[in-house]
């Protein structure tokens, strides 16, 4: 089938930057040689043969309705090499700066003393940890790996939507989809998107030498599955936080000395039983943590507001991506902006997570949207209120044919030290599965596609 033929019945909304097809109806000149890839397939087939062999290797992500499918669409996203150099600058960019900031809260906090961050930023955000002040790890990474949130508006612009410093998803559940969907597809070696073979060593640069684990809070975790990829494709034991015992202030797995652990359980407080367990160690410097206790100061929703400044601060440079705009509603003069738009904008939850919590206020019934507004005024610091962006639409298969559906773009940073960055080529594509849906987290109906970064 041409490709053009592939989407004689695609429709994307006109207001909507759609990844493969222009305005015209045409596929865009990068997404072209994927496409008439895809429409040598039966779409329906390549979909169903996708899924069996997520089924078959035993691939699970339980969403808040409890539904363990992780779905996969086959249809890969595609960024060009000029796409990608200024998004790697710009991610590279943004976590050495975010790294700065985590090292400087519980250091000398000269940000807020100059006046760029409000103190009441740091004291009401939930993941600041005041027992970490004065304990900066020894090769000065607090931020070992980061996976952004970053998406498209109307204009093509790339902005970032949110930070996640702490335990972010998708380092196994991206390699399969890339392995199923390369597979199945079969594109000659001039079509194939840049490796990253390279992810299990980016992997083992960040947690270095010595002894180490993999932590998860076991199979009631929503991300259990991939927890286990992990340790087995770094070739490091799975542990849960019964296994571990402290010996002399040192932590110990099966008899042997810790050196570094990799957590991933949903526990990341200081104050936890993971906290208790692990922070004595972690404050002696007998161990590693990635990523360590404090970082989630850092991906506060309210933080993401000065992360601008945090770049210009730091590292005396200009931002290489923008930012969706982020209203700080502790501010007298932000928040009487914001309650003057509050229909048109996206009010979180400074504590959610996962996408519960959010109200896209124009989407929304009016009364949830005044009851919500009454709440905002009335706590203000509870909230932040960010600009609406038209997320972009990508082709994605349903029922044998393609219809455009919501996408962001996950990529990962990984920092062996401050100078010394890797970001993989391209990303996790999160996928909402409902039509005209804006929330694509996995836990709320969303899914996955590969993203191709081309040579």
């Amino acid at each position: 089938m041409d490709p053009v033929e592939l989407l004689t019945s695609y429709a994307a909304a006109s207001e909507t930057y759609d990844e493969a097809v222009a305005a015209d109806g045409n596929p865009r000149p990068a997404a072209l040689p994927v496409l008439a890839a895809v429409a040598e397939h039966d779409l329906d087939a390549l979909a169903g043969s996708v899924m069996d062999d997520m089924a078959g290797i035993g691939m699970t992500f339980r969403s808040v309705e409890g539904d363990a499918r992780f779905v996969v669409d086959p249809v890969p996203r595609v960024l060009s090499a000029d796409e990608w150099a200024h998004l790697e600058a710009g991610l590279g960019q943004r976590v050495r700066a975010l790294n700065a900031f985590v090292a400087d809260v519980y250091g000398e906090r000269r940000i807020v003393a100059e006046g760029v961050v409000p103190q009441r930023v740091l004291d009401s955000a939930e993941a600041f940890e005041p027992a970490m002040h004065g304990l900066a790890p020894a090769n000065g990474v607090w931020i070992g790996i980061a996976g952004l949130d970053i998406v498209r508006d109307g204009d093509g612009r790339w902005l970032v939507l949110e930070d996640n410093l702490r335990t972010p998803s998708g380092l196994g559940y991206w390699p399969t989809a890339r392995a199923a969907t390369l597979a199945r597809l079969d594109p000659p070696p001039e079509l194939r998107p840049r490796s990253i073979d390279g992810l299990s060593d980016a992997l083992r640069q960040v947690i270095g030498p010595g002894n180490a684990v993999v932590l998860t809070d076991g199979d009631d975790n929503s991300a259990f599955w991939e927890h286990r990829w992990i340790a087995e494709h770094l070739g490091v034991p799975l542990a849960v936080p019964a296994d571990l015992e402290v010996r002399d202030g040192e932590i110990h797995h099966l008899g042997a000395k810790l050196d570094v652990i990799y957590r991933r359980t949903n526990a990341d407080e200081v104050d936890s039983e993971v906290g208790r367990l692990l922070y004595p160690a972690v404050a002696s410097g007998a161990l590693k943590l990635v990523n360590r206790f404090g970082t989630g100061v850092a991906d506060d929703k309210l933080a993401h507001a000065y992360v601008e400044d945090m770049v210009r601060f730091y590292l005396g440079e200009e931002p290489e991506l923008a930012q969706v705009e982020t209203f700080d509603l502790g501010d007298p003069s932000n928040l009487e902006r914001a309650l003057d738009i509050f229909g048109e904008l996206v009010i979180k939850d400074r504590g959610s997570y996962g996408g519960i919590g959010v109200m896209i206020c124009p989407h929304a019934e009016p009364g949830d949207v005044e009851a919500l507004r009454e709440k905002v005024r009335a706590a203000p610091g509870d909230y932040i209120a960010q600009r609406l962006v038209d997320l972009s639409t990508h082709p994605t298969e349903f029922g044998g044919a393609l219809e455009p559906r919501h996408v962001d773009l996950r990529p990962f940073v990984f920092m062996v030290d401050p100078d010394d960055l890797r970001v993989l080529p391209g990303g996790m594509t999160r996928v909402a599965l409902d039509a005209g849906a804006l929330v694509v987290n996995s836990s709320q109906n969303g899914g996955a596609k590969d993203t191709w970064v081309m040579p």
